[in-house]
């Protein structure tokens, strides 16, 4: 019986290559095991969707780098309902469930959250890109799916672009509820700021920066990460999106962009597989593990 599995996928699982991206994986991984191990617990790591892996023999399942999941959205929500019924998951399965569809930034919103002005276009509901941005007054956007990682179908569209992207748009629509929002040009210069929580308490932030002439801020694309000190503003910000989930999640992060004049606004919330970067502040790797701990 382990006290706590370490949830990842098949591809980071003892992978036969090794590069720069699988070592931060790994590094990661050895300085929450070794926080959890230092706390007395026992610890497995394991894939998702290992048939052969007994769920009932872990009391946690701490999912970490199932990075893969919305490119097997159906089998991970019925591995999430299946896996919950014979331990805990970590964060919890409501949680999870919620947090795969980014529709939730209607629930933060409600709550009173800033988050980035979003238009929702269901799957097969073929309302045009020329008819959504006329209604928002919106000149340059970024689409991409509800459920997505990793910028998956992500666009950057100009006013100029619109009509020649309908078609596009259309395919898209078939296959996926696909969100609209309007492009915030401080991705540009500013960049995007994560902030990383604890049991609904900031621990550190870094920034990360798309490459010259991209806007996608993700390593996959060439994107930087920096050292970054979060504003009181931006921490009030992120714990109040932790409060205003309908359970504290355990761990996760917040990310956060500035709109045209300069407020810290809400883009994305990840609480299923947050990157953490434990790697530039090893302190968060305690922080959970105590919490894991207590939650035992």
């Amino acid at each position: 019986m382990h006290d706590i599995t370490l949830v990842t996928c098949k591809k980071y699982f003892q992978p036969r290559r090794v590069n720069d991206y699988i070592l931060n994986i790994q590094k990661e991984e050895n300085l929450i095991r070794d926080a959890l191990q230092n706390n007395g617990l026992r610890v497995d790591v394991a894939y998702w969707d290992d048939v052969n892996y007994d769920w009932s023999k872990t009391k946690i399942a701490l999912i970490r780098t199932t990075w893969d999941y919305y490119q097997h959205i159906s089998k991970f929500i019925s591995w999430i309902d299946k896996a919950s019924e014979q331990t805990t998951l970590v964060n919890s399965k409501k949680l999870l469930k919620w947090n795969l569809d980014k529709s939730y930034l209607f629930d933060l919103e409600k709550s009173g959250v800033r988050i980035i002005p979003t238009v929702i276009v269901k799957k097969n509901n073929f309302k045009t890109l020329i008819e959504i941005t006329n209604e928002k007054q919106w000149d340059e956007i970024i689409i991409k799916p509800a459920i997505s990682a990793a910028a998956y179908h992500t666009y950057r569209l100009k006013k100029e672009e619109f009509k020649n992207f309908e078609n596009k748009f259309s395919d898209l629509v078939k296959n996926h509820d696909m969100l609209i929002q309007p492009f915030f040009a401080s991705i540009l210069n500013q960049g995007e700021a994560s902030l990383m929580l604890v049991n609904g308490h900031f621990t550190h932030s870094i920034l990360k920066k798309a490459k010259a002439g991209d806007f996608r801020v993700q390593d996959d694309f060439g994107g930087m990460v920096y050292e970054y000190e979060a504003s009181k503003n931006e921490i009030n910000l992120a714990e109040k999106v932790f409060s205003s989930c309908d359970e504290i999640p355990l761990y996760g992060r917040v990310d956060i962009m500035w709109d045209d004049v300069g407020l810290p606004t809400v883009s994305e919330l990840e609480i299923i597989e947050p990157e953490i970067w434990m790697r530039n502040y090893p302190k968060y790797a305690e922080y959970l593990a105590d919490a894991i701990n207590k939650t035992l």
